[in-house]
């Protein structure tokens, strides 16, 4: 891949390379090889990128030059007082060949499988332990380094609410910094130092963990700019992508960097399923409207809040399996912290998502949970708190649908067109349709009559078209906006799969089946056909979008089919094993 981005660079006439945040970006072999080409490298030098790439090396460098780390464990020696303890790739990052382990007997096997998705991400399998902290705080400084000795820290970003050790909420300034008095003199000193002791220039992060009292640990340096760095840019003013030209050209930084003002937070917005162990989605986007999308007056130094839009997706894109599945960033700079987070969550909870499922609803469930809004943030967030989301109203949804449904088929009807959908001068049976939301399915019953709409509940209908239902529940009107698409209704936010009334059997999997949630590679199986197995056993792993996802066992019982093997790709829906219990063994 590298070979090919210099090729193009070359037949383009460039005479730089911006690596973005890829995993090029801190690939040392790379930025040797582009310097070797004639280009100029926007970023570090290569033995800096070379220095942090080992976090094993790095914290030992990190250690002798006076930053506080942690202590690294031998995993041979670790003994069950020093659990729980995390497993971490030393050439990884993004939760890549990360494991939590807490007890002494799952630890070889927790070793191995990080030492294969290591190996699979970074081409090296090298892992190591430290001690674990579940409730820590995950603090980061950016800093900006010239060719002239200036090293700016500008500024810190809290990035703590995490899943499979990822950030998934971002904010500047961090609340915890704020609170606990001198600890960001004493981070920011940290992260020049890290800088100065390796020769370091241009944009990177120094990351640490830090408990609530504020005593804090080297993690790693990111020597990139990071996926979150419009949260700094929000609260400084500054653009670190020019800054990061300006230094590649030799330029000079000034003395100082700027103040921050106010507070900015950013949300990554996944095409995934947070209530199924955050499983990515793929499909067709049929609609992707977020407030924002386009730069909006104000910032930081007019006072006026300001919303934000990263994103690299529109209206009919297809979100495939080859690579992450975040669909964009979302920020929100306001004066304070409790506007900032007001404004995010209300222009998060109005877009207009319609084809996959994303993490929309939880991200604005986390942004209005009081200990969000509190600065309660650690990396337990989840673990303490669960996975919620903003309810949403199902059954009328699916009224809603179903009454849209009806006006549409009215609206082309060549005879009789007016009449309302399923008239009968005389009562008769009610129109029943069913949708599917996930594993629940919600089936809907009413009549239209003389007297209008008939239901179960107090819901008057006012209004209805194929693309808006205004109904009246205990004499409060309530408007749904529905959108229909093949084999999808979307009503809002509530995405709603119609169920047929008469499947086809063709289309039905033998009892036990196991199938592939996306499309992905097959990277390990644990099984063979004939092995007795226990329900919630790993059965073999999938790798798709940059994430590993375990196929467990639904139940007890016999592995009676196995149809793939390590290195497979397979398509969603595929039937990997089927597993079947009892006498049906």
């Amino acid at each position: 891949m590298g070979d090919l981005l210099i090729a193009a660079a070359r037949a383009a006439g460039a005479d730089a390379v911006h690596p973005g945040y890829g995993f090029l970006s801190e690939n040392a072999s790379f930025a040797q090889a582009v310097l070797d080409a004639g280009l100029t490298w926007i970023g570090p030098p290569v033995a800096a990128i070379a220095a942090m790439g080992s976090k094993i090396e790095a914290k030992k460098l990190m250690d002798a030059a006076g930053v506080p780390v942690l202590r690294q464990l031998a995993a041979a020696e670790v003994t069950a007082a020093e659990l729980p303890v995390l497993v971490k790739a030393s050439a990884g990052g993004g939760g890549r060949g990360m494991r939590v382990v807490e007890s002494l007997a799952e630890l070889r096997s927790e070793i191995a499988s990080a030492e294969a998705e290591a190996l699979s991400a970074f081409g090296d399998g090298t892992v190591f332990c430290e001690p674990y902290l579940a409730s820590g705080r995950h603090i980061e400084v950016q800093v900006l380094a010239d060719s002239f000795g200036t090293v700016w820290a500008v500024g810190e970003r809290e990035c703590s609410i995490q899943r499979r050790h990822q950030k998934v909420v971002e904010e500047s300034p961090s609340p915890l910094v704020e609170r606990v008095p001198g600890m960001r003199s004493l981070l920011f000193e940290a992260a020049r130092k890290a800088t100065e002791a390796i020769g370091y220039v241009g944009a990177g992060t120094v990351e640490f963990l830090a408990d609530e009292h504020g005593k804090f640990y080297f993690l790693e340096m990111n020597t990139r700019l990071q996926v979150e760095h419009p949260a700094t840019e929000s609260v400084t003013g500054l653009d670190l992508v020019a800054l990061q030209l300006s230094i590649a050209a030799g330029e000079a930084l000034p003395a100082e960097p700027p103040e921050s003002v106010g507070h900015s937070i950013e949300v990554r917005l996944y095409a995934e399923d947070p209530a199924t162990d955050w499983q990515p989605q793929t499909g067709r986007l049929h609609r992707f409207v977020l407030p924002g999308s386009e730069f909006t007056a104000g910032g930081p130094r007019s006072g006026t809040p300001w919303i934000r839009v990263d994103s690299g997706v529109e209206d009919g894109s297809d979100v495939s399996p080859y690579y992450d599945s975040m669909l964009a960033k979302v920020i929100v700079w306001a004066p304070t912290r409790e506007v900032a987070a007001r404004r995010l969550a209300a222009a998060v909870a109005s877009a207009e998502i319609h084809g996959v499922v994303t993490n929309r609803e939880l991200l604005v469930w986390v942004l209005r949970h009081p200990a969000f809004v509190a600065g309660d943030t650690d990396t337990g967030f989840f673990d303490t708190y669960g996975v919620g989301g903003e309810k949403q109203d199902v059954e009328l949804s699916a009224l809603a649908a179903a009454l849209a449904e009806a006006a549409r088929n009215r609206a082309r009807a060549k005879v009789q067109g007016r009449l309302p959908s399923g008239w009968r001068n005389l009562p008769s049976q009610a129109q029943r349709k069913s949708y599917a939301v996930g594993d629940s399915t919600y089936e809907v019953s009413y009549r239209l009559t003389r007297d209008g709409l008939v239901t179960d509940g107090d819901v008057k209908l006012i209004e209805a078209s194929g693309e808006l239902v205004v109904l009246e529940i205990a004499g409060v009107r309530r408007r749904f906006e529905v959108a229909a698409y093949p084999g999808l209704v979307c009503v809002g936010p509530v995405q709603l799969v119609p169920v047929e009334r008469f499947a086809d059997p063709a289309d039905q999997l033998a009892a036990g089946s196991l199938v592939a949630p996306m499309p992905g590679s097959v990277i390990r199986v644990a099984v063979e056909v004939g092995d007795e197995v226990k329900q919630g056993q790993a059965l073999l792993w999938l790798e798709a979008m940059k994430m590993e996802h375990t196929i467990s066992a639904p139940a007890d019982g016999v592995v009676v089919e196995l149809n793939v093997a390590k290195g497979e790709q397979v398509e969603v829906g595929a039937v990997l094993a089927v597993v079947r219990g009892g006498e049906d063994a």
